[in-house]
C-alpha cells in the first residue's frame, strides 16, 4: 500500500519550512508541510503581545542560508521576524506544499505498510512514509491549573494566543508571570493600564538589552556586502559561545553577568526596598537570562505594583495571591508554554503501540534530540535536551535538519520499510547527557521550564552549541536498526555499534 506522500512535516514555523527548503535542494520534492492554522510563522504567528520580540541579535535569529538585510533593529519584532519567514516562504514556493488548516491530533505508525497514520481533528487521515516533526519547543501554551479559572468575569489573554483588538486602556490589569514575554508585554500595557499588578513568583535575571535602530547606510552596507554581514552574524555566534561559559557553565564570568544584573537594577529602580524581592536567590544561568531596558523602570510608576506572590486562585472580581484577593478588570497570562519534556502535544504511539506520553513520563529522552527508539521513520527538531540557554535555536535547528535529511535519504536509497534508532544508542546517549548535565549550571536542578518535577533538565543541552554541532554533523547508520519491505531482498543488517 502507497502512502499519501513520502515525507509528512509537521508544523510550517522556522524548523518545518526551513526542513522543506532542505527537502527540495536534495531533490525530494514530494512532502507536505501539515499545518494546523491559516498561515505560517509559528511562534511568531501567535506571539503578536504589545513589545513582543525576539531576544537574539536579529542576523543571528535567521536561516544561515536565507540571511535577511532589511532588519530594522538589533532584535527585530514579532511582526518583522514574520514578515521575514513569510519571504522565505515565497521565495522557495513553498506555498503549494503546505496544507494549511490541518491539526494532527494523533500519529501511530503501522509496521506492515512502513507509514505513519496521521490523523486530524475532523476526522481525516493521511499517511506518510517519513514523518518530521517541527512543532518547535512552544507548541502549547500553559496556563497554571487552579481554582477558579472559569469564574472570573473579566478578560483573560495569554501572550501566545493575543487579539489584537484588545483595549487595555484605563483597565486594572493582573500580569502572571515575569519570564521572557512578561518583561516585554508589561512595560508596553503600562503607560495605558488603569493600574498593572505583577504577580511574580520568581525573580529572573536580566541584563541590559544592547538594541538599537539600524541606520539606512549599515543595511546599505548588508546589501552591498554579503561578506560583512556573514562577518557579523560570525561575530554574533562568537559572543554568544563566550556567554555559554556564564550560562551553561558556573564560573567567574556567572559571577561577572550577576553582578552586571544587579548594577542594572539598582541603577533603575527609585523604591529600594524593592530589590530585595526583584533579586533572584538562585544563580544566573538556572532560568533563562533576560534582556530589558524598560522592566525595571516600569515599576517606578505609580500605577504599577509588585506583588511577590504566585496567584492561587480566580475569584469573579479578581485573583487571589497570598491569602489577598486583588480586584482586576483583565488578567495577562505570560506563562509560557508546556515543557518540551512533557511531550508532543498530541497522541502519538511506536510501532509496538506504546504511547510517547507514557514512556516520557519521568522525563524525555531521545537520540541527538532527532530520533526516538522505536518510532522509525521519524525525526524531531528541537527534540529533547536541544535547546539553546545561550544563543539562537536556529544554530541547533539547522544541522538537525541536515541530520534528517541523511536519515531520510538513507531510508529512500534503500527502500526501508523502517528505520529506528537502536534502544542501546539512545541509552548510552543519554547516560552521557547526564554526566554532562552535571558539570552545568543546570547539574542540581531547579524549578524553571527547563526542568521535570523530578529536576532533570530534559530541555536544554549541557554544552556549547558548537559542539552539538559537530556531534550532529553525520549519519551514522550503523546506530539505528533498518527493516526491509519483505518479501523483497533484505539488505544486509549492520552490526549495531555500541
Amino acid at each position: 500500500m502507497k502512502p499519501d506522500v513520502t515525507v509528512g512535516i509537521i508544523g510550517a514555523g522556522f524548523s518545518g519550512l526551513g526542513m522543506g527548503i532542505k527537502l527540495q535542494k536534495a531533490g525530494i520534492d514530494d512532502f507536505v508541510i501539515f499545518e494546523k492554522a491559516g498561515k505560517v510563522g509559528g511562534t511568531w504567528r501567535d506571539s503578536k503581545y504589545p513589545g513582543a520580540a525576539v531576544d537574539v541579535p536579529s542576523h543571528l535569529y535567521s536561516y544561515s542560508f536565507e540571511e535577511y538585510t532589511d532588519w530594522n533593529r538589533m532584535f527585530a519584532t514579532s511582526d518583522e521576524i514574520e514578515q521575514y519567514i513569510e519571504e522565505v516562504m515565497r521565495r522557495h514556493s513553498l506555498e503549494k506544499k503546505i496544507q494549511f488548516h490541518t491539526h494532527i491530533v494523533s500519529a501511530k505508525f503501522d509496521l506492515h505498510n512502513g507509514f505513519w497514520v496521521l490523523k486530524t481533528t475532523d476526522g481525516k487521515e493521511y499517511t506518510a512514509r517519513i514523518v518530521v516533526g517541527a512543532l518547535g519547543p512552544f507548541a502549547k501554551i500553559k496556563i497554571p491549573n487552579i481554582p477558579g479559572l472559569d469564574e472570573f468575569e473579566g478578560l483573560q489573554v495569554h501572550t501566545a494566543k493575543w487579539d489584537k483588538s484588545i483595549d487595555w486602556a484605563g483597565k486594572r490589569i493582573a500580569l502572571v508571570g515575569s519570564g521572557a514575554s512578561a518583561i516585554q508585554v508589561g512595560p508596553a500595557v503600562a503607560p495605558k493600564a488603569k493600574e498593572l499588578k505583577v504577580f511574580q513568583r520568581t525573580p529572573p535575571w536580566i541584563v541590559p538589552k544592547r538594541d538599537y535602530v539600524f541606520s539606512a547606510l549599515e543595511k546599505q552596507v548588508y546589501k552591498t556586502f554579503p561578506a560583512v554581514q556573514k562577518m557579523r552574524r560570525y561575530l554574533l555566534y562568537s559572543i554568544t559561545e563566550i556567554l555559554a561559559l556564564g550560562i551553561v557553565f558556573d564560573t567567574p564570568l556567572t559571577d561577572l553577568l550577576e553582578r552586571a544584573s544587579k548594577r542594572h537594577m539598582e541603577k533603575a529602580i527609585k523604591d529600594k526596598s524593592l530589590l530585595p524581592y526583584l533579586t533572584p536567590d538562585y544563580r544566573l544561568g538556572q532560568t533563562r537570562m533576560l534582556i530589558s531596558n524598560d522592566w525595571y523602570p516600569m515599576f517606578n510608576r505609580k500605577n504599577v505594583e509588585l506583588v511577590p506572590y504566585g496567584v492561587e486562585a480566580l475569584t469573579k472580581k479578581g485573583v487571589v495571591a497570598n491569602g489577598k484577593e486583588y480586584e482586576v478588570d483583565m488578567i495577562i497570562w505570560a506563562t509560557g508554554y508546556q515543557s518540551p519534556s512533557q511531550g508532543f502535544p498530541f497522541d502519538i504511539y511506536d510501532m509496538k503501540g506504546n504511547k510517547l506520553a507514557d514512556l516520557w513520563a519521568e522525563g524525555a529522552e531521545g537520540y541527538k534530540g532527532v530520533a526516538i527508539a522505536n518510532f522509525p521513520n521519524m525525526f524531531t527538531l528541537m527534540g529533547p535536551n536541544t535547546g539553546p540557554g545561550h544563543t539562537s535555536v536556529l544554530v541547533y535547528v539547522e544541522p538537525q535538519q541536515d541530520y534528517a535529511l541523511q536519515g531520510i535519504q538513507y531510508i529512500l536509497k534503500n527502500n526501508l520499510r523502517a528505520l529506528t534508532v537502536h534502544p542501546i544508542q539512545q541509552k548510552l546517549y543519554n547516560e552521557w547527557l547526564s554526566k554532562k548535565m552535571a558539570k552545568t549550571t543546570w547539574g542540581k536542578g531547579g524549578k524553571s521550564w527547563y526542568y521535570t518535577k523530578s529536576g532533570k533538565n530534559t530541555t536544554l543541552y549541557p554544552g556549547f552549541a558548537s559542539e552539538y554541532v559537530l556531534s550532529i554533523r553525520k549519519f551514522n547508520p550503523l546506530h539505528y536498526n533498518a527493516m526491509p519491505f519483505l518479501p523483497q531482498k533484505s539488505i544486509p543488517q549492520e552490526k549495531v555499534a555500541v
